[in-house]
């Protein structure tokens, strides 16, 4: 071996060996377990970032351990290549986006084969590539046959920046998600995907994601927000129109005071049409239509009266119709009642309003005013009913039950189930998308494209700029085309689809990435899926997670799939902080990837970003931290660069005590407990904790025990045979966290075959239990002073040579010990008095 630790030639060598032998390919084989491990693909920005190392290191880390444990690990990338960005860069730059997002994929790919990533690159996909944007447009249209995709007029979120539509997933504090501009409302014609009639199995099934992180089983099923309780239907004053609202508390509808209608409600012009308050009313309207609906319901309420009056159905009381901007369309049923002394939104909108408060309910623990004017707040509790009729002093819960019953058997209302999600609004009025595979004809209607023309290809030469209709509108030969069924001139649909919907089933063609005949091949997905091991950021969970759970449903239901969800265990990572804040070019705190492989090495940055903080949490970026992995590694290759002349001797080598390890001298047997206590904390570690961080933790305390052995322990006593042991057991644990440094001091010692495909080291139990242990010694709960004693020593005399330490002997001196209680192996507590 060379002395120096030269890792910028190692680097390179194993790189391109890898490559060659086809060191991480895999096939079906059917004979052996298998762990299907994925990380989040990147969209191709230009170049890797540290959330990038971080976020594949651990899923390499993963992916490298089961290949040990004798599985067949798939474990393939791939590029989220469409979208605005790459749209965006390429109209600054002057090139085109098929242009610039190749050249991004070159780049990282070069650096992603520089890390050192075990990736089976013949299984590489880029969604914005004719063979597989093909099988996005032919998942449009299983949508669209099962009817599931609906073209609708609708108001929808509008990015004037980006020009083109948000989902109301990708508008964040009435933002658009990717460039922060304000969202503005905008009336158009949309495709959407039905995922609502998916709500109660998207919801069901979260009980089934045992191994998902339960915060984002939360946002999910706070997305999907189910809310179980009652239609109900007044009638307008007059007119005998309905108006159905719905509510989760039917038990509070005697107190009712008011109605409130969503400005974007057809109903509100015709209430207020002729009346003194239309004017009012009409600007109210008109403000409310600026601004996205969920950015409304965070502003100060305010809110018109229309003029006009509803009566209740439960008592036959007028109550007023309102207009107010917190009420929202999208959600129920565009219209809400008021119970102010129950809800503290209705409370403040009636204390604002001079509305009357009436009290319906009082808790069991005590009454609240009589007299709604007299409450300080809503009362939201549960409790008993009051001013109810003949409902009067039901248990809320029955009341709930039995004013629904009522209003259902008097025609005026049944129970309800309701959902906050809304279906996915999949049009775009850009270019760099897959197109929507589907063709106007002005005899035959809508036409899908026939699955023996897909792909319907991107053209080229398009004038991509925004502005004006969407840039395939302005396309005439994409554009013009014939119809699929009666011949006669047709037009193609102009808008591009979601980028989310590329992503949301991409991990199934990775199980068949070649085929042209199908999007996969049922053997192929039967054997791989689901994901065994999924890997990527929280940001994704109600966009990316939510949509790829609704499309696998239904691909089941298709009878295309086996399986109802398509990652069983999910594992959110933290973000790279600088300064306590993302990294980001914005903020200009980025640091290089390229920079730190180039000054440290592939194995130091994983090392660090893997080491640094446990995985689920944020790492905030250390040079110092950098530099202490560099300084390990190079701990590591002078430790095998010393044992190299004893790793080659004849094998069997010198150890005292013969080869019996329960006859070796104290130091040995010590060395070889913490060798295989780290054997077996590592694998723990990695394949059930995922816990990187302390795995690279007690492999940094083995090294530290392996040099102070040489050091303490005179030459001619030290054991070769533990030593060769120690070696070759610490090169192969550390191999999943530093591929390149372990696979090449394996071979200058001349060890057979690639380290990554040497099975994973067994550890003996027996070797594990420590001879003697520290037990702390406390008084009255405060540590006084520590024993090593013997593993075995019984608990009496374990009690004795506590009390009989000289340091203990000040706190027992003139007291009464009371007790001395007793952890064997661990601490002595003496109660004094």
């Amino acid at each position: 071996m060379q002395e120096k630790y030269a890792f910028h030639l190692i680097e390179p060598k194993w790189q391109k060996r890898w490559e060659e032998d086809g060191l991480y390919n895999v096939d079906r084989r059917g004979n052996r377990p298998k762990l299907y491990c994925l990380e989040m693909f990147p969209y191709p920005s230009g170049d890797l970032h540290m959330g990038h190392v971080r976020n594949y290191s651990l899923g390499d880390s993963v992916a490298r351990y089961y290949r040990m444990r004798g599985y067949d690990v798939l474990h393939p990338i791939g590029w989220d290549a469409f979208g605005l960005p790459a749209e965006n860069a390429a109209i600054k730059r002057g090139i085109h986006p098929a242009d610039w997002t190749e050249q991004n994929i070159a780049n990282m790919r070069q650096q992603m084969h520089r890390l050192g990533f075990s990736y089976d690159w013949r299984r590489e996909v880029a969604t914005c590539r004719p063979d597989y944007y093909k099988w996005t447009e032919w998942m449009f249209l299983l949508l669209y046959k099962r009817g599931l995709a609906y073209k609708a007029a609708a108001k929808v979120n509008w990015c004037p920046s980006c020009a083109t539509v948000l989902a109301n997933e990708q508008v964040v504090n009435g933002a658009c998600w990717r460039c922060h501009t304000p969202v503005e409302q905008r009336q158009l014609e949309q495709w959407f995907f039905r995922i609502t009639a998916y709500a109660e199995q998207l919801l069901e099934d979260l009980r089934m994601l045992t191994d998902w992180p339960e915060r984002v089983k939360v946002m999910q099923a706070n997305w999907i927000g189910k809310s179980e309780g009652a239609e109900v239907t007044f009638t307008v004053e007059g007119t005998g129109q309905e108006i159905t609202v719905f509510t989760t508390r039917p038990d509070t509808l005697f107190g009712v005071t008011y109605l409130v209608l969503a400005p974007e409600n057809p109903l509100v012009e015709e209430l207020a049409a002729g009346k003194p308050e239309a004017v009012a009313v009409r600007r109210l309207a008109a403000e409310a239509a600026r601004v996205a609906a969920r950015q409304r319901t965070e502003q100060e309420k305010i809110g018109v009266p229309t003029g006009a009056w509803a009566i209740n159905p439960v008592n036959g009381e007028r109550v007023p119709i309102w207009v107010a901007n917190y009420v929202v369309m999208e959600y129920g049923t565009g219209a809400v009642m008021g119970v102010p002394a129950h809800d503290q939104r209705d409370f403040e909108f009636a204390r604002k309003f001079g509305l009357p408060v009436r009290v319906v309910i009082q808790p069991q623990d005590g009454p609240v005013p009589e007299e709604g004017e007299d409450l300080e707040a809503a009362y939201e509790g549960p409790g008993t009913l009051v001013n109810s009729g003949s409902f009067d002093g039901l248990p809320w819960e029955e009341g709930k039950k039995r004013i629904t019953a009522w209003l259902q058997e008097h025609g005026a209302g049944k129970p309800q189930v309701q959902y906050r999600l809304r279906d996915w609004l999949i049009s775009r009025q850009r270019y760099w998308g897959a197109p929507i595979p589907l063709i106007y004809c002005d005899h035959c209607g809508t036409v899908p494209v026939s699955e023996n023309d897909l792909p319907v290809l991107l053209p080229r030469n398009v004038d991509f700029r925004p502005g004006g209709p969407s840039p395939l509108a302005r396309c005439p030969e994409f554009v013009n085309t014939t119809c699929p069924r009666c011949g006669r001139p047709a037009r193609r649909e102009t808008d591009t689809m979601d980028t989310f919907m590329c992503s949301s089933w991409y991990y199934l063609r990775y199980a068949s990435p070649h085929d042209d005949q199908a999007p996969f091949q049922p053997a192929d997905v039967d054997y791989w899926l689901p994901v065994d091991q999924y890997i990527g950021g929280i940001e994704h969970a109600v966009m990316h997670l939510l949509y790829s759970r609704f499309l696998t449903k239904v691909l089941y239901d298709a009878g295309l799939v086996k399986f109802r969800e398509p990652f069983q265990r999910l594992f959110t990572q933290g973000m790279v902080t600088l300064g306590g804040s993302a990294m980001s070019k914005s903020k200009g705190n980025i640091v290089d990837p390229n920079d730190i492989v180039a000054k440290y090495g592939a194995d130091t940055a994983r090392v660090f970003t893997l080491f640094a903080a446990p995985p689920e949490r944020d790492l905030e970026w250390s040079e110092q931290g950098v530099e202490g992995a560099y300084r390990f590694l190079n701990r590591v290759w002078r430790l095998a660069y010393e044992l190299e002349p004893l790793v080659r001797q004849p094998r069997g080598g010198r150890a005292q005590g013969g080869n019996d390890p329960s006859a070796w001298p104290k130091e040995d047997r010590e060395l070889r407990r913490l060798l295989h206590a780290t054997v077996k904390k590592v694998g723990q570690d990695i394949g059930e904790r995922f816990m990187h961080n302390t795995a690279i933790s007690s492999i940094m305390e083995l090294v530290n025990a392996l040099y102070d052995y040489r050091q303490n322990v005179p030459p001619e006593r030290q054991n070769a045979v533990l030593l060769r042991e120690a070696l070759q057991k610490l090169l192969l644990i550390l191999a999943p966290f530093a591929p390149y440094i372990t696979e090449e001091i394996w071979h200058q010692l001349g060890w057979e075959g690639s380290i990554h495909l040497q099975p994973w080291p067994q550890w003996d139990e027996a070797a594990l239990a420590a001879e003697e242990v520290t037990v702390v010694v406390q008084v009255n709960g405060k540590v006084r002073d520590r024993l090593v004693l013997p593993a075995d020593t019984p608990e009496e005399v374990l009690r004795q040579k506590a009390l009989q330490l000289p340091k203990i002997q000040p706190f027992l001196a003139g007291r009464t010990v009371d007790k001395v209680v007793s952890v064997p192996g661990r601490l002595v507590n003496i109660v004094v008095h």
